[in-house]
């Protein structure tokens, strides 16, 4: 296929500039030929789950899908932040306070409709030109702007402390990073986000995606 649509479940420490090469170069050898391929929405390396490739002609409607709603599932440690709001960051330690399930739900609560975030510096957005990863790597002061985005919902999986297990349906846009630090902050524990799956994208499932390797990526 050189036209249409990929859905690929992204493995962990991989960028998704990463899959889109790895799966680019599976499609040019089967053409023969430079297949263009790109994706609808980045992932974090640290992340798994659904990412939609475009590829050939199927590439001039990526922005259609990048603005669809997703779904995700995500494991927040309460009690540290993480200078990144994930695993690879500067993790500091706050406090031990364990907030109660009524507490959880009181927070969480808060966090649905629309909602102001505030993108975390360590993110593909441009400013200046400039990505704002690489201006914060650095050492550069990063301004983000903040945006409207919308909770749809907002359901805890599992909570035994210090992990916060949540399951959350919202707009493009969204980061989920963001959500995990700001809900640290609200319960006043801090939080960063440990694991994050991307479930869903408008009615296309992580389930009906396939592997690298069912793909046929050998590495």
């Amino acid at each position: 296929m050189t036209d249409g649509i990929i859905l690929i479940d992204k493995p962990a420490d991989m960028t998704s500039f990463g899959v889109v090469a790895r799966i680019r170069r599976v499609l040019s050898e089967q053409a023969g030929k430079k297949v263009k391929v790109g994706h609808t929405g980045t992932l974090d390396p640290f992340a798994t789950g659904l990412m939609i490739l475009c590829a050939g002609k199927e590439c001039k409607n990526a922005g259609h899908y990048t603005k669809l709603d997703k779904v995700y599932e995500a494991t927040i440690r309460l009690g540290r932040t993480s200078s990144t709001g994930d695993p690879e960051g500067e993790i500091t330690d706050m406090n031990d306070n364990q907030p109660s399930h009524d507490d959880i739900d009181v927070v969480l609560n808060t966090f649905k409709g629309e909602i102001t975030q505030t993108p975390p510096i360590y993110s593909a957005i441009k400013i200046g030109g400039h990505r704002a990863y690489d201006l914060a790597r650095q050492g550069k002061a990063v301004e983000m702007p903040s945006r409207k985005v919308t909770i749809y919902s907002l359901d805890v999986i599992d909570y035994t402390y210090p992990n916060l297990k949540i399951r959350t349906q919202v707009s493009s846009g969204t980061y989920i990073r963001s959500l995990a630090q700001d809900i640290g902050s609200a319960l006043g524990t801090g939080a960063y986000c440990t694991q994050l799956r991307r479930v869903s994208v408008a009615d296309w499932n992580v389930a009906d995606a396939q592997t690298l390797s069912e793909f046929g990526v050998d590495s």
